[in-house]
């Protein structure tokens, strides 16, 4: 008889191919419904960026059709990012799902160009997504995000001042080039630093949001240390280039998240190889090769993936465009959002396995 009960008992060996848990078990089946053949139930994924989505979808098509009687399976697919597990010593943001950091050992290597993209091209996918730019004395995603312009307001409640944060590419953005001049430079202490930072984590209209994504400045030093003290996360991405030297200063900064309970979710090699814009079959190895494939083995991290340098990357960071959004067929582009769609899948994977 074609009936629910059928359905889900023809589902349960279908898992989830990451999780490798019953799509049935993880209650990703849904709403099933039978009319005159024509079977539909809500597959409800862990995120948005699901990179294995359609062969989930093939995976429950094929499964329902050997039912005797059914003529049709049509799958709604959604969504629910799972939270990220609570810490009792550090304070979690209302709304805020999952807090995720992209640093870098030093300055110089995109990794705020890897911030940028990622949080765009998680939001395409439909994700709720925010972005802190705690590079204080060096704010520069409004400019890539196309807000350089933009006007935060300061609203005042019982609890104090809250910020509403500035909104485009489908991403909410806070940043100290909202609060200062363009040319105006931030000498501050320490202090005054851990300051700003919990600011911008606590009395920010953040609303709901399924990643809250943090630029870090370089380096292994207050932002860093204010933020893994204060708030649980779901995991730290270290951005480098090939270079020896950017290698070696990615380590320490993925030894000191590690050292502060973090979960490292990866290495981006960014600025991998040079794409020439006339000549898109050649590749140069500017700032060497293999270093971040190297480093993963040896520290037995995952490599999330690898970025080029193309002249359209960079134009698009001036320009306020993100690649993903202004050329999402270049390679780089693919290759940023094949990224955010890993760190997506692992923050799921951490979250409902409770590591």
């Amino acid at each position: 008889m074609l009936d629910a009960s059928s359905v889900l008992e023809v589902l349960r060996p279908v898992e989830d191919p990451e999780l490798r848990k019953s799509l049935v078990e993880l209650n990703m089946i849904r709403n099933v419904k039978i009319d005159n053949g024509a079977v539909s139930f809500t597959l409800v994924l862990t995120t948005p960026a699901c990179p294995l989505r359609e062969f989930i979808v093939e995976d429950c098509q094929k499964a329902v059709k050997q039912l005797p009687g059914v003529e049709e399976v049509v799958v709604d697919v959604t969504a629910e990012t799972p939270q990220q597990k609570s810490l009792p010593d550090r304070t979690g943001i209302t709304g805020v799902k999952n807090i995720l950091a992209i640093s870098s050992g030093k300055g110089g290597v995109g990794k705020s160009t890897v911030a940028v993209n990622v949080a765009v091209a998680l939001a395409n996918t439909g994700a709720k997504v925010g972005l802190i730019d705690a590079d204080i004395y060096g704010p520069n995603a409004p400019s890539m995000l196309g807000l350089e312009n933009a006007k935060v307001t300061v609203r005042k409640t019982q609890q104090g001042d809250v910020l509403e944060p500035a909104f485009n590419h489908g991403v909410k953005l806070v940043s100290m080039g909202f609060l200062i001049d363009p040319d105006q430079p931030v000498v501050w202490r320490g202090p005054m630093l851990n300051g700003v930072i919990r600011q911008f984590l606590y009395q920010v209209e953040w609303g709901e949001l399924d990643y809250l994504i943090v630029d870090m400045p370089p380096g292994t030093g207050d932002a860093q240390l204010t933020l893994t003290q204060a708030v649980p996360m779901a995991g730290a991405v270290i951005v480098t280039t090939p270079q020896n030297v950017a290698l070696l200063d990615s380590r320490r900064g993925l030894k000191m998240f590690q050292q502060m309970g973090v979960p490292v979710l990866g290495i981006v090699e960014n600025m991998s190889y040079f794409i020439p814009p006339d000549l898109p079959d050649r590749q140069y190895d500017l700032f060497g090769s293999g270093g971040g494939e190297k480093t993963s083995k040896e520290l037995e991290i995952p490599l999330l993936g690898c970025i080029p340098l193309e002249i359209s990357l960079r134009q698009g960071g001036d320009q306020g465009l993100p690649i993903v959004v202004a050329q999402p067929e270049s390679e780089s582009a693919k290759a940023l959002t094949a990224i955010a769609q890993q760190i997506a899948a692992k923050v799921s994977i951490a979250a409902l396995s409770g590591n």
